[in-house]
Order: structure tokens, then C-alpha cells, then sequence
């Protein structure tokens, strides 16, 4: 399968929210729900040349912290590694907003 770049990853928030709170269920309370990356660094890896969308990977820190990688992939599904990589996501909790459907 090649990638295009206009694949639909569309979900319902009632599915969504199903997702969030099975994690948040077999997590635990102190666990870390999500990341945040700002839009400057997804544009980054976005314009690269033949970034066809980006490719996250799960990462653990030596503390046993997680980890989001990101990675701009082409069509042909591989990584730009000689590109811009993104980590060290703003982590929710503590910064998670208003709680809602997906973070409580």
C-alpha cells in the first residue's frame, strides 16, 4: 500500500472517547494520557520534501517516561530519517486543559 497523504483517520468522538478511557483504565491514575506538539513542528515535518504524513512511534525515556517519536513518512511507507524528528511532547497530565470525553 502506498501512502497519499489523503488517507481518512476520521473518528467518531464516541469512539474516540471509548479508546481514551479503555487506556486510561488499564494505565492508572498517574499515567501520562497524552502529548502535545505544536503546529510549527508538525508543519516542519510536513513540508519536508516527499512527506506524504507522519508516522508516530511509542518511545520510553530511561525513567521509564513515555514517549512520542515523530517521523515524516513518504508514499513508498518509509521514514524521513534525514529530516526533521519531533519528541518531548508537552505531556497531559499536568497539561491537559478542561477535562472532557478524552482526557477523564
Amino acid at each position: 500500500m502506498a501512502f497519499t497523504g489523503r488517507e481518512d483517520h476520521s473518528i467518531t468522538l464516541e469512539d474516540a472517547a471509548k479508546l481514551t478511557r479503555n487506556y486510561r483504565e488499564s494505565a492508572g491514575a498517574e499515567a501520562i494520557k497524552a502529548g502535545f506538539f505544536g503546529k510549527d513542528t508538525l508543519q516542519r515535518i510536513i513540508d519536508q520534501d516527499g512527506c506524504a504524513g507522519i508516522r508516530i512511534y511509542y518511545g520510553k525515556e530511561d525513567d521509564d517516561t513515555p514517549q512520542l517519536v515523530l517521523v515524516g513518512a513518504d508514499a513508498d511507507e518509509n521514514d524521513i530519517i534525514r529530516g526533521v524528528i519531533a519528541q518531548r511532547q508537552i505531556p497531559c497530565p499536568p497539561f491537559c486543559g478542561k477535562d472532557n470525553e478524552l482526557n477523564s
